[in-house]
């Protein structure tokens, strides 16, 4: 699979050039999009995990979990933790997080660890998801992962309005889900990655606007910026920007070059209906000026990706596995088949 990579930096060093012909590429690759494409990417809400790599013997990684509950005992999250079967180095692993950690455990299989553990400085893994079998928890994560309240359209075609819990995530992870990871692996404090897609995108953006200092890397997988009428944009970001003051992060932003084309989608169904009406406060190149705008802000190293053809569901494996690829060392396996079957994650 081909793929459009451009790597900003802040403009007092390297000069900014976006280039157009990609986005109009990517509209005539969603444009052209194979029926199968689209009947690959329907959302199961239903879908379980079944066994994952945490669940079997690993030669290269150990694995362990461990769960964690909030302050009025009323949501409760799972955490998986991989600790490579090797010397810690004396600083710590640098340690790779996941949010959606249940879906991200589907992606992952001895082969991939084996690739991990090879590295000179192996990560330890993180996967942060929810203590059930779902592989996604959209009500759980519309929660969790949104910094304002927002509408989310349901499968009638109507909307519920909820989330907001962002913070209160980001002080169970800081306050709850840190110390007890260190009391299983060493980790280096300076070496951290924070993963997220969709609405778990959002998140990680969220947090490398508001917990300067959390992660050194945020890679966000097809954010969706769409969320609370674009609530990210305006005063959050301009307040990071102003106050950045040249603190140094790794940010990475992926998207597919068919998200928010409407060929692949069904147009009868009252559900595709009010998302294209929620996601008009999010152009389709909102990702790529964002990722421009951020270019800009000294201190930031970012790349943004656009991969072709790929629509939102596909994007989950595609943003993870490229994630992967540039923080960690392994090959780039972004084009190769979810062992999920390339259902839908969710938004």
């Amino acid at each position: 699979m081909k793929t459009s990579m451009r790597t900003f930096r802040s403009r007092p060093h390297r000069p900014l050039r976006l280039a157009t012909l990609a986005i109009a590429a990517g509209l005539l690759f969603a444009l052209q999009a194979l029926p199968s494409t689209a009947a690959a990417q329907q959302r199961n809400p239903g879908q379980t995990i079944g066994p994952t790599v945490a669940d079997r013997a690993s030669t290269h990684y150990a694995f362990e979990r461990f769960e964690v509950s909030s302050p009025d005992g009323t949501r409760t999250w799972r955490v998986h933790v991989a600790v490579p079967k090797a010397a810690a180095p004396a600083d710590g692993f640098p340690a790779f997080w996941m949010l959606d950690g249940n879906a991200a455990l589907i992606e992952f299989d001895e082969a991939l660890l084996a690739e991990l553990a090879a590295q000179p400085v192996p990560h330890a893994l993180v996967f942060v998801g929810y203590a059930n079998d779902l592989r996604i928890d959209s009500q759980a994560r519309t929660r969790d992962y949104t910094p304002v309240e927002g509408e989310r359209p349901v499968r009638d075609g109507t909307t519920i309005t909820g989330g907001g819990g962002a913070n209160a995530l980001l002080e169970v992870i800081e306050r709850q889900i840190r110390p007890e990871l260190a009391r299983r692996v060493a980790t280096d404090p300076r070496r951290q990655t924070l993963w997220g897609h969709s609405l778990a995108g959002l998140f990680t953006l969220h947090t490398l606007y508001t917990r300067s200092g959390a992660f050194d890397t945020y890679a966000a997988g097809s954010p969706s910026l769409w969320w609370g009428d674009g609530a990210l944009f305006g005063a959050p970001e301009q307040r990071f920007i102003a106050h950045n003051a040249g603190r140094p992060a790794r940010v990475l932003i992926g998207l597919g070059e068919g998200e928010r084309q409407v060929a692949h989608r069904d147009l009868d169904d009252p559900r595709v209906q009010v998302h294209l009406r929620r996601i008009a406060a999010a152009p389709p190149d909102s990702a790529q000026k964002l990722a421009a705008r951020l270019a800009d802000v000294d201190g930031l190293q970012v790349e943004y990706r656009e991969f072709p053809r790929l629509t939102h569901g596909p994007m989950f494996r595609a943003s993870l596995m490229w994630a992967l690829h540039a923080i960690t060392g392994v090959a780039d396996h972004s084009d190769t088949p979810s062992h999920a079957d390339g259902v839908d994650p969710g938004r």
